[in-house]
């Protein structure tokens, strides 16, 4: 039996690919939108990929599903209850799919989706019993996944539906199981997911505070309670995953000269800049989105623009603009529409604008001495952490709009000349909150380096009302 994890930072997502090396067939699991990886290892290993599984339908990352259909010819599979447009062969509790001497048994654990599905893998050349499980978004390290985004109105009745999956399906299986999660840290399925990428089920029973013991009753309120936020357009994501994502295809660069990009500006398209805060800093061009291209921007994109404008990205190089595409999908934004290939002194030689100067940097006493001292300076503080966590401690007099509801409540913060001082946890949150107002025309952004965790550890004043 060969198996392989795929692993994405920032959005914490795992795929995998598994199959039967003697006779030559795989699966993938959970694939995302950058399929070649799997064609590339299957290729390696001398194996045709014959299976699509999907443990669920995703909210937090679009799948490669058809565009993995499209280049193999292997049938997709998902669970009956995700009524999904797209699938070949739907699944029910009992199904086994035979890869060679690989057998994947499916068990039906609703909880997270109505449909997800945990894989029982059995090594047929070594036992009959399985030996591994890919459990998607029920069982993570150290976590389970969260019941609320198909819908807060379900949330209950999953989180119900999970104590079930659990205690009455999955931790009926040996302690010796290994268990491969559908995501690890960094993703927002769970509430505080651990780094590791796997875990064995006995472990888990010992050391998941999930699986303590409870009553169903207890467990439902635990489950749904201090959720983190929602990933960001996680509604357009889990619609795309049920209709069938496009497929992608091969990413090529698309270089435009200043000429071709300004009918795109003209039409409504958006500029999104991927470089470095110091070169954003140094120089743009005014109304430009600044979002640095690390391992968040999938993660932060949704906050800062809606999916269905088109953007022309500046960024460093040509690789760096392939791999901002495949972020930008993996949440739903397709409408990528080449590069800048120009230089800003080109934008700049047409009589076009540019400026310096953006969002600022600023540190726990820097924040205190300006509300303390400031007078009319003295900036409005919004705390963009969640409601649980804003009620745990925040700055005395922040106003709490939680990162996932900022679009829609911009018209509480007003443009009064005040500066807007914005706040999260450790800073992380509030970088993509402060690119957001910026967007919308508030003129001076400061974002609080170490998040309220900072201000804490500076001594500074806490409220708790």
């Amino acid at each position: 039996m060969f198996n392989q994890q795929f692993f994405i930072e920032g959005l914490g997502c795992a795929s995998y690919l598994i199959g039967c090396e003697s006779q030559g067939v795989a699966a993938v699991i959970d694939p995302d939108r950058d399929v070649q990886k799997y064609l590339d290892t299957a290729q390696e290993r001398g194996l045709q990929i014959t299976h699509i599984i999907e443990t669920h339908l995703h909210a937090d990352h679009v799948s490669g599903n058809t565009d993995l259909a499209r280049r193999t010819g292997a049938k997709i599979y998902v669970h009956d209850a995700a009524g999904a447009a797209f699938a070949d062969e739907t699944l029910q509790d009992g199904d086994s799919i035979k890869l060679g001497n690989v057998r994947l048994d499916v068990m039906h654990t609703p909880g997270h989706t109505p449909e997800s599905i945990t894989l029982l893998v059995s090594d047929t050349t070594r036992s009959e019993e399985p030996w591994l499980a890919f459990t998607g978004d029920t069982l993570f390290v150290g976590d389970i996944g969260r019941p609320d985004l198909v819908g807060l109105e379900a949330a209950r009745q999953l989180a119900g539906d999970m104590h079930d999956s659990l205690f009455h399906k999955l931790l009926q299986q040996d302690d010796s199981l290994l268990i491969l999660p559908g995501h690890g840290a960094g993703s927002l399925c769970g509430k505080s997911i651990g780094s590791m990428k796997s875990t064995t089920l006995g472990y888990e029973r010992r050391f998941n505070p999930a699986l303590a013991p409870r009553s169903r009753d207890e467990f439902v309120d635990y489950d749904i309670n201090n959720l983190p936020e929602q990933p960001g357009n996680h509604s357009l994501i889990k619609k795309l995953n049920r209709q069938g994502p496009t497929p992608l295809g091969a990413v090529a660069a698309n270089a435009l000269t200043v000429e071709e990009s300004l009918p795109h500006f003209q039409r409504g398209a958006a500029m999104l800049d991927l470089r470095s805060k110091a070169e954003f800093v140094q120089r743009h061009v005014p109304g430009a989105v600044h979002l640095e291209a690390d391992n968040q921007l999938s993660n932060r994109i949704g906050y800062v623009l809606p999916p269905h404008i088109p953007i022309v990205l500046v960024v460093a190089d040509e690789a760096q603009y392939r791999e901002a595409v495949y972020s930008l999908a993996r949440v739903g934004y397709e409408k990528v529409l080449g590069y800048l290939a120009d230089s800003l002194e080109a934008w700049e030689a047409l009589g076009l604008p540019v400026t310096s100067g953006d969002i600022q940097d600023i540190d726990a006493h820097e924040l205190n001495n300006l509300i303390t001292n400031g007078n009319g300076d003295r900036p409005v503080v919004v705390d963009v952490r969640e409601s649980w966590e804003f009620q745990s401690g925040h700055i005395p007099d922040a106003l709490s709009i939680p990162l996932g509801q900022i679009s829609a409540r911009l018209g509480e913060i007003e443009k009064n000349g005040r500066p807007i001082a914005v706040v999260c946890a450790t800073g992380n949150r509030s970088q993509s909150a402060a690119a957001l107002l910026g967007r919308n025309g508030y003129e001076t952004v400061y974002n609080l380096v170490g998040g309220t965790s900072g201000w804490m550890m500076a001594g500074l004043p806490i409220s708790r009302n």
